[in-house]
């Protein structure tokens, strides 16, 4: 097993980073056009806490090499089952994912976490901290040293998806940031 972890700051509050983690995948993210569709299978809110939790299955087309395909069969597109829990009175998003496609040659556990960065933080400028770890197990059978190579791989490929990830959510940080101004200064000067 490998692990890939890393931690970011937002230069944007909580309240937009947990919002606009819904638009991560939306036009505005040049970064993330490997990404297919995003189905929402279930979305409910716990009457106890307040937590909202969600299930989506998320469709990429990766480019897996062309031998991989040839030796393993399939095709380039990919599935990742992801469940998300914001606590709104924590001020904290949770999202936990899985691949879902070849998980039985290689298992990606991925979790992310959006919650205030304090530290970073001063009256009238809030930041987010971002964290990310994945576990990545290479299942298949065969010997160590190929097991260790397909995860170093793998790690490396997912650093690098990480950082146009971060890249891809700040474009649409900045836009959602606009356009919610740019709304409320029209809804401001409706009232007046």
């Amino acid at each position: 097993m490998k692990v890939f972890s890393s931690a970011y700051t937002f230069d944007y509050s909580w309240e937009e980073c947990s919002t606009a983690n819904w638009r991560k995948y939306c036009p505005w993210n040049d970064k993330s056009t490997h990404v297919i569709a995003v189905d929402t299978l279930s979305r409910v809110v716990d009457p106890a806490t307040g937590i909202l939790r969600t299930e989506r299955l998320i469709t990429c087309h990766q480019q897996a090499p062309a031998w991989v395909i040839s030796l393993l069969g399939g095709s380039n597109t990919s599935h990742v089952y992801e469940t998300s829990y914001v606590s709104p009175a924590e001020k904290r998003v949770t999202m936990c994912s899985t691949n879902l496609t070849w998980a039985n040659i290689l298992q990606v556990r991925e979790t992310v976490t959006y919650q205030p960065d304090i530290r970073a933080s001063s009256p009238g400028h809030e930041r987010t901290q971002f964290t990310q770890d994945a576990k990545i197990t290479a299942v298949c059978g065969g010997w160590q040293k190929i097991r260790t190579k397909i995860e170093e791989a793998s790690v490396e490929r997912f650093s690098e998806n990480a950082k146009r990830g971060r890249e891809g959510f700040e474009a649409v940080l900045e836009m959602s940031r606009r356009v919610f101004g740019e709304e409320r200064a029209r809804e401001q000067a409706k009232a007046h």
